[in-house]
Parts: C-alpha cells; structure tokens; sequence
C-alpha cells in the first residue's frame, strides 16, 4: 500500500495536520484508515471549492484507505459562518434532502463505492436532528470552551457584524460528527480545506477529551490564484461541477485561461497526472506554457464531465483558436426570431446581466459579430448575419456564444 500522507505531500496539497509524528506512523503501518470529508449540502451541485476535497478523498482510496463522505443534511440546518461576514441562509429539510441526492451522483466520479475500501455516504441529520438538547449540552458542550472557541478564525470575523448563538453551535455539530463516525466506524481522519482548521481542531480534541489517542486532522491548500483570491468564480458566479449550470465548454475554456502562475498549482491539485510529468509541463515558458494549460483543461473537464465531453470542447476552442476542430459544440442558443437588437443578443446568451452592460461592451469595442468589430448600439440583426444558418458573438478574446436558427 503506497503511503497517502507521502503521495498528499509530494502533490502540495497538505497545510496543516494536527500530530504529524503520530500521523506519519499511522499511514506507516500499512492499515487502511478510514477518514471523512464533510459537504454542506446548500446547493444541488458541487462547485470548484469542492474539488480540492474530493480529490484528496480520491488518492487516499486509491493508496487503500476508506472515504466516508459525510453530507451535512443536519449541519446544513445551521450553516458554517467560517469566512462568512453574514448568517448563512437557513433550508429546509426537502430543500436539504434534495439536494443530497443530487450531490451524491457528482462524488461517485471521483470515489468509488465498491470493493474492499469502498466509500460510504452518511447524512448528519439521521443522528443530529434527535439529539436532546439538554443532554447533548451536558455530556459535548461541557467539553468546550469559549473562550477559545470565540478566539478560533470562524468566528473571530464574525463578532463585529454579530455572531448568533445558533451559529455558535456549529462547531459543537461538526465536532459530534467526528466522534459519531469514530464510535460508528471506526474513523482516524477528519480532512477538509484550511478554512475548516478550527472546526476540525474541535472534533480531534473532544475525541481525546474523552479518553482516546488516536483521532487526527488534515487540511490542505484552498485553490487561489497568485493574488490570494479564491479560484472558480466566473462572470455568471460559481464553477459549478454541474453541466446544467456551467457547460462543459465553459468548464474547459475556465482552466484553458489560467494565469501562468498557476499551471502548477493546478495540475498538481486537480489531475491525477504523474509529478514528473506535471513538473515538465509546468516549466514550459512563454507561448509553450499554453501547451500545459490545454492539458490542465482537458485532463480536469474529462473527470469532471467525462471523456467524451472533454473532447467536444477542446474541439470547439480549436475551432475558434487554431482554426481546426469543430464549432459545433460551442456554447450556442436556437432563436426564432433574428430580428432582434445585438443589445438583446447579448443578454438573451449571457455574455451581459443588462442592456445597460451590453451597451457597455459594445462602446468599448469589446464585441465582434462573425470576426467583425461592432460599434453601433443599435445595430439590428438580420439575415445577412446567419448566412451559415448561425452568428457568432464575441466578447474579447476568450468569450463565444453562437445564435443558431
């Protein structure tokens, strides 16, 4: 069995663990570990600042070790204030319920739930929401402190603008958790993004509190960009994993775009690319760098959306980059009516919020229609523009919708 917390290192994922000694002899012992990884489940689909954890949860099954994913129908109830500046929206249990079973079909891509270590979901609400309040305070919250809960980062940032003794009980939840699944099945390891560190240090020591030696705690690196700021926002919001919110074009076109910087980071983090292979890729200077980025977009939109569908969109950019390739799997919306303002075109795609932004655009010669320039706020489209029985628009240098009739 290949020792995980070497494999985590050598790939950069790993910023924090709570006993590194005790740690490494226990990924030495050649035992499989079982750990979790919770996700709130606040929406119907993953997003960027998921993928990091899954595919941490990957490598270790891969090295022999069992993944239990945790999906926090009862932690969701609450919210995580953890870099939040405002109380989270409260849901409700359908609300919650349903969207656990749409996330459920996104891990599978990246853990499987057979074999001898195979994956286990669990749901935070079958053993949260029946607690007894009274004697959930007196045998867990007793155990903490809060003092030092309120020095913690999650809740620090939240004391100006007003931290609710609801929220405060999320740490108390999350830290359950940890000693639920470590009497339930046995599990050593809580991992999750650097953010969480507070929340994980809580469930590691109340376990020990009770009298036990053996729970840890991992974190690894959040995915940013060279500026700090958190990577997978785009101009509609979120990198969902979802094609139905984010199309896999887009998906491509998201990390075919990156900044040099981060070619590394990425490719280390977010494909199962050998490091020797990463290393070559990422030390390609100037134009050649390219040549990692399309590798680094090809390789993540095909274990997110497939094989098949990562092929389609690195042929839609050939297309519209090289010249080569197809134009047929390019985002691209069906009008019935072309008369309309390339104003309206613009918004009805996408590429523009409002008019007003459209109109923007268009001033500032940023919009092409078929490869030419167009200045006119007014302009009207007409048959002329789908000659090819389609129009393209284009936003800059990197954005393309196509209007089909």
């Amino acid at each position: 069995m290949k020792n995980a917390l070497a494999l985590l290192e050598e790939r950069g994922y790993i910023e924090q663990l709570t006993h590194p000694k005790e740690m490494e002899e226990l990924f030495s012992s050649g035992k499989s570990i079982p750990f979790y990884v919770g996700i709130d489940p606040t929406a119907d689909s993953l997003h960027v600042g998921h993928f990091i954890s899954l595919m941490v949860a990957s490598l270790m099954q891969k090295c022999g070790h069992k993944p239990i994913i945790l999906v926090g129908g009862g932690t969701a109830s609450i919210g995580d204030p953890s870099g939040k500046t405002d109380m989270r929206k409260m849901l409700s249990r359908e609300e919650i319920d349903k969207n656990v079973e749409a996330l459920k079909k996104q891990i599978s891509k990246f853990v499987t739930f057979e074999g001898e270590n195979a994956a286990i979901i669990v749901n935070n609400a079958d053993w949260l929401l029946n607690l007894n309040y009274i004697d959930f305070m007196r045998e867990i919250g007793s155990l903490f402190s809060i003092n030092r809960m309120l020095a913690a980062e999650c809740y620090k940032q939240r004391l100006e603008t007003g931290l609710t003794f609801f929220e405060l009980g999320y740490m108390l939840m999350q830290s359950y958790d940890f000693l639920h699944l470590y009497n339930t099945y046995d599990c050593k390891l809580q991992i999750g993004g650097n953010d969480q560190w507070s929340n994980i240090i809580g469930g590691v020591e109340l376990i020990r509190k009770i009298g036990k030696d053996d729970s840890f705690g991992l974190t690894f690196k959040l995915l940013t960009t060279k500026e700090g700021k958190k990577m997978g926002k785009t101009e509609k919001g979120a990198l969902w994993l979802d094609a139905n919110r984010v199309s896999p074009y887009e998906f491509y076109q998201y990390w075919r775009n990156i900044e040099d910087e981060s070619v590394e980071t990425v490719l280390s983090l977010l494909t199962f690319l050998p490091m020797d292979e990463v290393k070559r890729l990422s030390s390609l200077k100037d134009e050649k760098i390219n040549e990692a980025k399309k590798v680094a977009a090809f390789e993540i939109t095909k274990l997110v959306h497939g094989e098949e569908e990562a092929k389609k969109a690195e042929e839609a950019t050939n297309a519209l980059f090289g010249g080569q390739g197809s134009i047929e799997n390019m985002p691209s919306t069906k009008i019935e009516n072309i008369n309309i303002s390339l104003v309206d075109a613009i918004v009805l795609v996408g590429i523009a919020p409002s008019k007003g932004q459209a109109r923007t655009l268009i001033t500032q010669n940023a919009v092409t229609l078929n490869d030419e320039k167009i200045t006119d706020c007014n302009y009207m489209l007409s048959d002329k523009d789908f000659s090819n029985g389609y129009a393209i628009i284009k936003k800059g240098k990197k954005v393309f919708h196509k209007l089909e009739i």
